[in-house]
């Protein structure tokens, strides 16, 4: 049996600076996006499309989706493999091109994980589960270009 699971968010725009949209440079990106329980999450468009750099933009957050899926995604695989993991960080990139008609898209992400684990005998395996989480996360089995993985497991 197949299980569905559902999200629900909202996305309101918080950018209406008095005219809306009358003009490209007359309005910013800002919005606010919200989820019953959960704190508030600000974001904006990229500052290269006239966003406001300290808030989240789509893109980042499509990686940091990735790069979150990926963990959780490994350290399920972990417990099942018989690693102890005591620390994960990952320093994730991605690219995106623009395209002349003003369309774009990720390219490819590449996921940086540094783990750290209970016993040097689990280093090689440590650093082989990160094929068998990239296969099991949904957030990378969802996009269409490919989700690049660099791990370094230590003791």
């Amino acid at each position: 049996m197949n299980k569905e699971h559902h999200y629900a968010l909202s996305i309101e725009w918080t950018g209406n600076l008095g005219t809306g949209t009358s003009d490209y440079r007359a309005y910013a990106r800002n919005h606010t996006i919200a989820s019953d329980g959960k704190p508030d999450l600000l974001a904006s468009s990229d500052p290269a499309f006239r966003g406001d750099k300290t808030r989240y933009n789509p893109e980042e957050m499509l990686v940091a989706a990735l790069s979150s899926c990926h963990m959780l995604s490994y350290l399920h695989v972990c417990v099942l493999n018989g690693v102890v993991v005591l620390e994960y960080k990952d320093n994730a990139t991605g690219t995106m091109k623009e395209n002349q008609d003003g369309s774009g898209q990720l390219t490819e992400v590449t996921l940086r994980p540094e783990v750290k684990v209970k016993d040097p005998s689990m280093i090689e395996k440590a650093n082989r589960l990160h094929e068998r989480a990239s296969q099991l996360c949904f957030i990378a089995r969802s996009v269409n270009f490919p989700v690049h993985h660099s791990p370094t497991a230590i003791n």
